[in-house]
């Protein structure tokens, strides 16, 4: 049986762990899917390609109340998407290519197929080669369990028995469909219903709770739902009870969907996108052989040091973190690469303040805790709201929906909580991130530093004199 230094289970950033430091072990990379992970396959890297496309798609709409008159002539999806996935495919092919090709990397061995354990540090690998099943068993001393998450299908009844889409399929579509219903109200379901709704198509989301983005703070759930059900046909608090296959014309390959809601309602479309969420694949793991604790939502168990309850065996990203962000597992990568060479000084994760961004229209970021999360923490809290319709650059774009909202420790001035929805919120947003993360407070923040005027940043500069403090 062959043994290995370490096994690295997964090829997003698990296999940016590796560096020359490395070069004297004897190491396996295990991939069950696309080289390179969700995010540069699936993920961040291509959908924000789509929004952009969409945010200019989307101008012409928004440039009438400024006096400027723009039309859009037509939306080329082949072309857009085949410049994502021509840049993006190229990519995972040529970073498979050089973990097993360059001699850089003649220590490392590259294994296709899904990898489960068998034992303590034991594992198999099992695969297809030539068309026939095989099974490839070894050991290691170490083992970093980095292979991410797949979308949820949700068991609705008729869904296996018509056409349907994830967040891993939609984005190579043939064309852009008419109608496009999108089942889920989370941050998958917002990006993709503004990018689709941009380039033409009529967008139904279909959500179980009583509004969109329900785990960003209330007032900015409650002004993205607001300002969704503007664009999109959506259908808050709704259940979908079954799935139909839509005859097409009697083309089959054309067939479209019906879904019946739990309020007697229908929904007909030519595409359906399911965005419930993503589910760790530590199932696919058998994680109990190896001694590897699971949570009750199956993520791997790590501690801050990113170690598992097995002995020898570390995981990061998806597979362990709740977050699901690339910014997060890449971290938490940095933090496996030097324990695994530095085991005698070891370092932990920082997971204190977590920033995430959608990429929808318009755009919402947020770092820390919510509002309705500082009140059940029992805390002592004050907040304060920027409108950008009161600073200089947000009367230049004529926004009137956006805003900034703060959440501070009275006694210290410190935030524990900012979110953003406006234009370029996963930009404005940083200075807040920074600030949380090295502990400045809001009055030295806003009065330590010049501002430039008029720009957006200001949004933040005045909410953060807005605090009561």
């Amino acid at each position: 049986m062959r043994h290995f230094d370490l096994v690295i289970v997964g090829t997003g950033s698990g296999n940016s762990l590796l560096d020359p430091r490395f070069a004297d072990w004897d190491i396996a990379i295990v991939e069950r899917g696309t080289f390179g992970g969700t995010c540069l396959n699936v993920g961040c890297i291509p959908t924000k390609m789509y929004v952009h496309a969409a945010d200019l798609a989307a101008t012409p709409a928004n440039a009438g109340r400024l006096g400027v008159d723009l039309t859009l002539d037509a939306v080329r999806w082949p072309e857009i998407r085949d410049r994502v996935f021509g840049r993006i495919d190229p990519i995972a092919a040529g970073g498979e290519q050089y973990r097993r090709e360059h001699p850089d990397n003649a220590h490392v061995s590259v294994l296709t197929g899904t990898a489960r354990f068998t034992g303590e540090r034991r594992m198999a690998v099992d695969g297809a080669v030539d068309g026939a099943d095989t099974s490839t068993e070894f050991t290691a001393d170490r083992i970093v369990l980095a292979a991410g998450s797949r979308p949820i299908v949700p068991a609705i009844p008729g869904l296996a028995d018509v056409p349907f889409h994830t967040s891993d399929t939609v984005m190579r579509l043939p064309s852009v469909p008419r109608r496009l219903a999108i089942v889920g109200g989370g941050f998958i379901a917002a990006e993709f219903a503004h990018v689709f709704s941009a380039f033409g198509a009529e967008v139904t989301v279909i959500a179980r709770s009583d509004g969109l983005l329900r785990r960003e703070d209330r007032d900015i759930s409650l002004q993205f739902t607001k300002l969704a059900a503007q664009r999109w046909d959506v259908r808050l608090g709704r259940d979908v009870e079954r799935v139909d296959r839509l005859a097409q014309d009697g083309d089959a390959a054309q067939d479209g969907v019906r879904l019946r809601l739990d309020d007697g309602s229908t929904v007909e479309a030519d595409v359906l996108l399911v965005a419930t969420g993503r589910t760790p694949n530590s199932d696919l793991l058998d994680p109990a052989a190896g001694g590897v604790a699971l949570s009750p939502e199956g993520y791997v168990v790590v501690d801050a040091q990113q170690r598992t309850s097995a002995d020898g065996v570390w995981a990061l990203g998806d597979i362990s973190s709740p977050w699901q962000l690339k910014h997060v597992a890449n971290h938490e990568s940095r933090v496996v690469r030097h324990n695994l060479l530095h085991p005698d000084e070891p370092i932990e994760s920082d997971h204190r303040f977590v920033p995430h961004a959608v990429f929808t229209s318009p755009q919402v970021a947020s770092v820390g805790l919510t509002e309705d999360e500082a009140i059940d923490r029992g805390l002592r809290y004050v907040t304060s709201t920027q409108a950008y319709a009161g600073i200089a650059y947000g009367w230049a774009m004529e926004d009137t929906t956006g805003f900034a909202k703060l959440i501070a420790d009275p006694d210290t001035g410190l935030l524990i909580g900012a979110h953003i929805i406006g234009p370029q919120a996963a930009t404005v947003i940083q200075p807040l991130i920074q600030a949380m993360s090295f502990g400045l407070d809001a009055r030295s923040m806003a009065r330590g530093q010049y501002w430039i005027h008029p720009a957006m940043p200001e949004v933040v500069e005045n909410a953060l004199l807005s605090l009561p403090l």
